[in-house]
């Protein structure tokens, strides 16, 4: 199976404009994302998937590939469907990789890559166990339950399944939850499907992309991951990032 790897870059962010280009180190972020995502040996090549001729610009500097996309996509999916439209690489299946993880694990992109190729899903992603109460019940952390096979049940920013009859404060020693790490692959088949699909219910209500996909019958493939993802949201996470850098 040929796996492409997209990274949708955009310059527009409510919380940190510009932070594809924001430097880590000496590296711009996209830049890092880009060599830690060319590490994985699950993928034919990477492409970044931009709408601005800047971060175009910059991807171009260090020797990446990078392709223009509609400024106006709602949603990352709907710009690497886009992007592996008007590549030149002839891919069967695309791992959508975050733009805003410097530090991605090559294992975890080809964790992905290994469901899709299993051939039991045409859609992926990764989850990781939840070890402190702080991430159970914060919901700007997605959690999810899946079934025997590993086929995704539900995604919900509610800590679930709920322990009825026990203290919250018990939960993480009664019960192992998971959160999502936010990571897709898709196979090429499906990929323009779902940019097609109008938002559901359970999306509006959770505002939680891949709840369209479940809602409109397809089954997503989980896999778990011990890798802890640093993800970059705002400018503060810059110093946090310089520190995994350095080592601390």
């Amino acid at each position: 199976m040929r796996i492409l790897g997209i990274i949708p870059a955009r310059f527009a962010s409510t919380r940190f404009p510009g932070k594809p280009l924001a430097l880590i180190g000496r590296k711009t972020m996209i830049q890092r994302v880009y060599e830690q995502a060319s590490k994985a040996g699950s993928l034919v090549g990477v492409i970044v998937a931009t709408d601005d001729e800047r971060i175009c610009s910059a991807v171009k500097a260090f020797g990446g590939r990078v392709v223009m996309t509609d400024p106006n996509h709602p949603s990352g999916t709907d710009r690497c469907a886009e992007a592996l439209a008007s590549f030149e690489i002839d891919a069967d299946a695309v791992i959508n990789i975050q733009g805003d993880e410097p530090f991605i694990s090559p294992h975890q992109i080809d964790l992905v890559a290994e469901v899709l190729k299993e051939g039991q899903f045409s859609i992926a992603t990764l989850v990781k166990a939840i070890r402190e109460e702080h991430e159970l019940f914060n919901p700007n952390v997605p959690k999810v339950v899946y079934d025997l096979d590993g086929s995704a049940l539900y995604f919900s920013r509610q800590a679930i399944p709920h322990l009825r009859g026990i203290p919250e404060s018990r939960w993480l020693e009664t019960h192992r939850f998971f959160k999502h790490i936010g990571i897709y692959g898709y196979t090429a088949e499906v990929l323009p499907q779902l940019t097609m699909l109008n938002q559901g219910i359970l999306e509006r209500a959770e505002s939680l992309e891949q709840l369209r996909w479940l809602e409109h019958g397809y089954r997503i493939g989980t896999r778990i991951t011990d890798f802890e993802t640093v993800s970059v949201d705002v400018p503060a996470d810059i110093e946090r990032a310089e520190a995994v850098l350095n080592g601390h």
